[in-house]
């Protein structure tokens, strides 16, 4: 059954695929922040293990809903982690070493680029596809991550 929600067809395809790169930056950030918490190293370990527990099961949360959004305006969700590395704008690796200023370094850049993405198109979604629900869910994707890239850019003083 089609999707009848007051989009233009063609406008819900620019958001669903605009979405899906979105769904893929946030998977290769959310592996990252996986790999961070796993082989951090040093004598802040305990501490920064944890913070990446946490940075990580809130890049999970955000996963599922941008798919469920994916979903919603009538469209299928990426799932595979080819399809993810074809459309991120985020590098797979990339970190200096197994410090945490070099993962929290890293992870942080990734995050900025996420929020530049998501500012780019609160605008684009509101006022050229006219789709104003999508436009107010990734304003709040973009304020989480602003959290996110705060409490990162944090240990780096």
């Amino acid at each position: 059954m089609k999707t009848q929600i007051g989009i233009k067809p063609e406008d819900s395809v620019q958001v669903a695929d605009a979405l899906n790169k979105l769904l893929s930056d946030e998977h290769v950030l959310y592996i990252k922040t996986r790999n961070a918490h796993w082989n951090v190293e040093g004598p802040d370990f305990a501490s920064v293990h944890k913070f990446f527990e946490g940075q990580y099961d809130e890049l999970e949360g955000i996963i599922d809903t941008v798919a469920e959004r994916i979903r919603s305006i009538g469209h299928y969700a990426e799932g595979t982690m080819s399809e993810y590395l074809k459309l991120t704008q985020l590098s797979e690796e990339s970190r200096e070493g197994n410090d945490s200023l070099s993962y929290i370094k890293d992870l942080l850049s990734d995050h900025e680029a996420v929020i530049i993405e998501l500012r780019e198109n609160i605008t684009r979604f509101a006022e050229d596809l006219h789709d104003l629900g999508t436009s107010d869910f990734i304003t709040g994707l973009m304020e989480t991550h602003e959290k996110m890239a705060w409490m990162l850019r944090a240990h780096l003083k």
